[in-house]
């Protein structure tokens, strides 16, 4: 039975051709919020991920059709399904789904008003199109990776959510809603090119603006957000764990002075004399390392200093406010990032499990998307199409 859905995209049809990382990503922001995610596992499909399927939080909130997109038979019932579709999402190489018979124009034919999702990381076109790459080696290309560590030591990789997730996915799902935008108004679709290396370079935006008007080193570890000033880093406490501090502003900074016990009057460097930054950095440490992680915590609790515990995975889940918030969910006894962002009007509900492979009935799947008639079957995989009577090539 289809699953009572809510938040601002419920109506809204997309089809997601199996992948990894940010194109799921994508679909799982969109299931998200309310929309019917149907994602095409390919049959005999390479690499999956290592972990049991029903705790892959990317696949929550869809539905599973599995097919051999190498048969008519599977071909065509993706194709009936992107003919219902109002958006398609795809992860592969330039190319790839031409040659399967799903690019842009096999789909159009079916539905002129699709609109057509792809993720890569070097783009469509350019001369890395068709190379291999991951988050690193895109972030590498366009400086963000660069000006990522601490001064005199090798950049540092910021897990993917800078690249795949960040300069990735969230690029696609922005792309596809003004696309649809779009198609809302000209009845076309179009195709969303979401390059992991343009999504990056777009977030950067600010540091290179700083950067061409002199305000930004481009040397990692030496400036006022990256390490560089010792009012915005991270300090070691006293049972080994650490705190957060970005005591950026004056007044915030005086709370943190106060917080500290230091006295501003006295021997202390002023906060913008880059001269004594390393003598005020070692005055810092030496003084956070006097406390335990959490005493530091209840210290700069109700303060403006801008200091925050460093919580690990395992913490944070069980953190007051984002308890309050609701900002992780439990999933038999597991905890799983919230939809966000919220709505006020339409707020989105807690996203079914991820299908276990085999869970979803592709008959029931089907009709749900207006597909019923009489049942075809393919010879070479067994699949079962289900196609209404004098179906129309479009949409």
């Amino acid at each position: 039975m289809t699953e009572h859905r809510t938040g601002p995209l419920v109506g809204l049809k997309v089809v997601e051709l199996a992948g990894l990382g940010p194109a799921p990503f994508a679909a799982m922001f969109l299931a998200d919020q309310g929309a019917d995610v149907v994602r095409v596992e390919r049959t005999g499909a390479g690499f999956t991920m290592p972990i049991d399927p029903s705790l892959d939080t990317l696949q929550r909130g869809k539905r599973m059709i599995r097919a051999d997109l190498k048969d008519p038979a599977g071909l065509d019932m993706v194709l009936d399904l992107i003919g219902k579709a109002d958006v398609l999402i795809e992860g592969y190489r330039p190319g790839v789904t031409e040659r399967l018979g799903l690019g842009p124009d096999d789909c159009w034919q079916r539905n002129p008003t699709l609109v057509y999702g792809r993720m890569t990381g070097w783009g469509q076109t350019g001369p890395l199109a068709q190379r291999a790459g991951h988050d690193p080696t895109y972030q590498a290309l366009v400086g963000s990776l660069h000006a990522i560590g601490r001064a005199g030591g090798p950049p540092q990789l910021p897990l993917s959510l800078v690249g795949d997730f960040g300069g990735g996915a969230m690029y696609l799902v922005a792309g596809i809603l003004a696309a649809l935008w779009e198609a809302s108004r000209s009845g076309r679709g179009q195709v969303v090119d979401a390059a992991i290396v343009d999504g990056v370079a777009h977030l950067m935006a600010n540091p290179y603006s700083m950067l061409a008007g002199g305000a930004w080193n481009d040397e990692r570890g030496t400036n006022l957000i990256d390490t560089g000033a010792p009012f915005v880093d991270v300090y070691s406490t006293s049972d080994g764990k650490h705190v957060a501090v970005a005591a950026l502003e004056p007044p915030f900074y005086t709370h943190l002075l106060a917080g500290l016990g230091l006295d501003r009057s006295g021997d202390l460097p002023d906060q913008w004399d880059r001269r004594r930054w390393p003598e005020l950095r070692e005055r810092f440490a030496a003084e956070f390392a006097t406390r335990t992680r959490d005493e530091w915590t209840s210290v700069f609790r109700d303060t403006d200093a801008c200091v925050a515990p460093i919580l690990s995975m395992t913490e944070a889940p069980a953190d007051e406010h984002l308890v309050a918030r609701g900002t992780f969910l439990d999933r038999n006894g597991e905890p799983e990032p919230a939809p966000a962002p919220r709505f006020s009007r339409t707020p989105a509900g807690v996203p079914s499990p991820p299908p276990v492979p085999g869970q979803d009935d592709r008959a029931e799947i089907l009709a749900s998307w207006g597909l019923g008639g009489m049942p075809t079957s393919s010879p070479a995989t067994g699949v079962t199409v289900l196609k209404p009577p004098n179906q129309s090539p479009l949409r």
